[in-house]
């Protein structure tokens, strides 16, 4: 997976539920700061309280709770500037202080919209993201292992149920 994509699903994931209760990994400052830090962003207070906004904006733009220019005020600002080097032409991100992680993961999410890959997971139960990668672009849950299989014992536990009683 590409580093800017990991970047957009590990965002949107850092709201799992934790033995069913709700668990935040960017809510200290010094996870935050560190969770930063992990994902190559810089790691400053302003990045952290404009990428917890963001994060909320854009996990309801991605369950369709929120129209996608919900997100715009996060790229106010923000251009690419360009540098000749020896192996040619390199871009470089030029955000406002305080914005490049959450300029970046707009960027990216724009890039997975458009393929329709980035999604919620199928599951009711799981607030958790997935960006498919699949050749059929089918994928439904987060993981086959936990949410796939939930779902389809709990339907066919209710078919052989409905069977039972007919």
């Amino acid at each position: 997976m590409a580093t800017d994509e990991a970047l957009v699903l590990d965002l949107l994931n850092t709201t799992a539920l934790v033995d069913g209760a709700p668990h935040d990994d960017l809510a200290d400052a010094d996870d935050a700061l560190r969770w930063l830090s992990a994902h190559g962003q810089p790691a400053t207070e302003g990045e952290w309280r404009t990428l917890l906004d963001l994060r909320a904006t854009l996990q309801d733009v991605v369950r369709g709770d929120a129209e996608p220019s919900s997100v715009g005020r996060f790229v106010e600002g923000v251009g690419y500037l360009a540098t000749l080097g020896a192996d040619g032409i390199g871009w470089t991100l030029d955000a406002p202080a305080g914005h490049a992680a959450a300029a970046r993961a707009v960027l990216t999410w724009d890039g997975l919209r458009e393929s329709g890959r980035l999604r919620p997971c199928a599951n009711p139960e799981c607030r958790l993201f997935l960006i498919d990668h699949s050749k059929a672009n089918t994928a439904r849950w987060c993981s086959m292992a936990t949410c796939g299989n939930r779902l389809k014992a709990r339907r066919h536990y209710r078919r052989t149920r409905q069977s039972e009683v007919d």
